[in-house]
């Protein structure tokens, strides 16, 4: 499985491979090095542990043929030195479902947050999604209390559908 690589204004947007996955989950210094970036020594972002990393592994270990429908990470590209930063982390939930429906979610390191990169990384997996035409609807899950995530999401045009998945949980959508 290859990487796909997204560019938005500011970052580069690259797809997770079960290669990649497991040096995340793994191997700190080959994931570094796999990534062609600096990875942050309290790498992950917030809301990203072990078992994120391990359901990532095995989605796409399982799932060879959904290249992009699994994590993406989040880099700013290198300033003199030119090595990139790994800043944050989001992607899908898996394929679209038989109704067209994904599920985006996204995470950006504390150093790196209130900059505006989780708005544009949304942006550029949400295009990337609706590029593919069976995709119907972008769905995102956060909490009521995490404010900036409802901000990221209002901003990029998604809309409040009711409660998520889990007790406690919203829901918001975008449509094609």
């Amino acid at each position: 499985m290859e990487s796909i690589v997204l560019t938005t204004p500011r970052m580069r947007l690259r797809s997770s491979t079960p290669e990649l996955a497991a040096a995340d989950l793994h191997d700190r210094l080959e994931f570094a090095r796999l990534l062609a970036a600096e990875v942050p020594g309290d790498w992950p972002p917030p809301l990203n542990d072990e078992n994120s990393k391990a359901y990532t592994l095995k989605y796409l270990t399982e799932n060879p043929d959904a290249p992009g429908w699994g994590a993406w990470y989040f880099l700013l590209p290198g300033k003199g030195d030119g090595k990139a930063r790994a800043i944050g982390m989001g992607g899908f939930k898996g394929k679209p479902t038989a109704q067209g429906m994904v599920e985006v979610g996204y995470s950006i390191m504390p150093s790196h947050q209130r900059f505006g990169f989780a708005s544009e990384a949304v942006e550029g997996l949400v295009g990337w999604a609706f590029s593919h035409p069976e995709v119907q609807l972008v769905t995102a899950e956060t909490l009521p209390e995490l404010a900036p995530s409802i901000r990221v999401l209002e901003k990029t045009g998604f809309h409040f559908l009711g409660q998520g998945s889990e007790a406690g949980v919203i829901r918001y959508g975008r449509k094609r």
